[in-house]
């Protein structure tokens, strides 16, 4: 086992590497303090605006660090996995020796802000629609493998936050066998992307195919290739009648933003919500939300149209998959549309906004004695009498 795939990519980078990834005037403050005398310090780590507390990889990989240098960092967590944490409060101090902590700042705060921020997005929009399984669909969007430990690792941090909090479903599965260990599996799901479908030459074929590979596993069938999600749909429906009466069959609507779901257009998109949830129409507050519940694409309008299909043709036990774009925002429409959801495959909870991932650490005292630069008192410990 390399050091790259050492406690699951925790590692990473390894002891002998972090001089070669570490901002050069850490490296050149830890040759000083070596120099001069080494101290005793504290570190406040925080964010600047809200976030969900998703530590473990950061803390994971200290710890690995500090038993390779022979030392023990005092970590004290102030908020625990999953809690809710405001901008500017730390999540954490961190005490031990100047010398050999300094030099790990840029690394250990890569692994705590994304993580923190994608878990606050997995977590709104587990809330928002709590009756839905989600599906963490992200890892193809990821820069990398350690991104995508570090955002199934989130994904898994927002959902049980938002079944604690909202006893929603939240997050069942993700695409990759390598991080679904976060979402108690062995193997990672899935079922067929658009190139088997060009492969097989026809949304049926392909059903078919994936079934007789898998006969044991439920069947979720992609039917947007050909621009027939309904003809496609209920083509597969009859041609697995078992299955979708079990409950078994699923229809994935995956349509792009430069069409309209088969038989669907503006004033048709209009029709559904009309006759199935009139509120989302009268309650929408900006162009972007219109367009959720009656733009092209996987609308709001798109999936209602969809389940009034199947469910006309005595297909009423089969599952809606809506996949393309859904973050909090989007999410947020579908629970005002009442969307009939039953499973969302998303990468959307990867962080939108960079910046706002970025993770800061504060020295906040030295041998003991509180001190931080001017701006940043905040951070300082509080006394128990000044805490709220």
């Amino acid at each position: 086992m390399t050091k790259r795939q050492r406690e699951n990519g925790r590692m990473i980078p390894g002891e002998d590497e972090v001089a070669a990834w570490t901002d050069k005037y850490f490296s050149r403050t830890k040759d000083i303090v070596a120099k001069f005398g080494d101290q005793r310090v504290t570190y406040a780590v925080f964010m600047r605006r809200p976030v969900i507390s998703a530590p473990k990889l950061m803390i994971a990989w200290l710890e690995a660090i500090a038993k390779a240098r022979g030392v023990e960092f005092e970590i004290e967590l102030n908020y625990a996995e999953g809690s809710w944490v405001g901008a500017g409060e730390p999540i954490l101090y961190m005490t031990g020796s100047f010398e050999q902590l300094v030099d790990l700042e840029t690394i250990f705060l890569q692994k705590l802000g994304a993580a923190c921020v994608a878990a606050y997005n997995a977590f709104t929009m587990c809330v928002e629609l709590p009756s839905a399984g989600f599906l963490a669909f992200d890892a193809r969007h990821c820069a990398g493998t350690e991104m995508a430990e570090m955002m199934a690792y989130a994904a898994s941090v927002g959902s049980a936050r938002a079944k604690r909090k909202a006893n929603a479903v939240g997050f069942v599965g993700n695409a990759t066998d390598a991080t679904a260990h976060y979402f108690g599996r062995r193997k990672g799901l899935g079922t067929m992307p658009h190139a088997l479908i060009g492969y097989a030459g026809s949304t049926e074929r392909a059903a078919e195919m994936f079934h007789e590979a898998f006969p044991d596993e439920d069947l979720t069938v992609l039917v947007d290739y050909f621009g027939r999600e309904i003809s496609d749909s209920l083509v597969v429906c009859r041609r697995f009648p078992e299955l979708a009466e079990a409950g078994r069959l699923s229809m994935r609507i995956d349509t792009p933003g430069g069409r309209y779901l088969e038989g669907l257009d503006p004033p048709g998109s209009y029709a559904v919500l009309e006759r199935n949830a009139p509120q989302s129409i009268r309650g929408y507050r900006n162009e972007a939300e219109l367009r959720y519940l009656i733009g092209s694409g996987v609308s709001a309008a798109a999936l209602w149209l969809m389940r009034e299909k199947l469910d006309e043709a005595g297909f009423d036990n089969v599952k809606i998959v809506a996949s393309s774009g859904f973050g909090p925002e989007k999410c947020k429409v579908m629970a005002m549309a009442k969307a009939p959801i039953d499973a969302v495959g998303t990468g959307s909870f990867l962080p939108d906004d960079w910046h706002e991932t970025y993770a800061t650490a504060d020295i906040v005292a030295y041998d003991g004695k509180p001190m931080v630069k001017v701006g940043r008192e905040f951070l300082l410990r509080k006394k128990p009498s000044e805490k709220s």
